[in-house]
């Protein structure tokens, strides 16, 4: 797990794979995660532009890699991303595995 998660999170959904085809237009312009919902975003293939834009933190561009660190969507952090060329990636959703109902 990366290292810039909190512990206790656990991988509850992932999106398809998409590409620079199928990237759904939501994911490229500014958008967020909800209260307590950690993404991680993996690239299979090629290379894919990370930006944080949310006014609660520097603003921060990323080149993601396959061979890179996952990029780290926070909660509620306005963020988008941009395909670089041909890519393939998807995104882990992760929450506290001892949210409500957890032991």
């Amino acid at each position: 797990m990366n290292s810039d998660l909190p512990p206790g999170l656990a991988v509850y959904k992932r999106t398809p794979t998409f590409t620079e085809d199928s990237l759904p237009r939501g994911l490229s312009a500014d958008h967020a995660t909800k209260e307590s919902v950690w993404g991680l975003i993996r690239v299979e293939e090629g290379k894919l532009l990370y930006t944080v834009t949310d006014p609660r933190r520097p603003y921060r561009e990323q080149f993601l890699l396959p061979d890179s660190e996952p990029g780290v969507v926070e909660p509620t952090i306005v963020h988008r991303v941009k395909p670089i060329g041909r890519v393939r990636f998807h995104v882990e959703f992760l929450r506290s595995e001892f949210g409500p109902g957890k032991a």
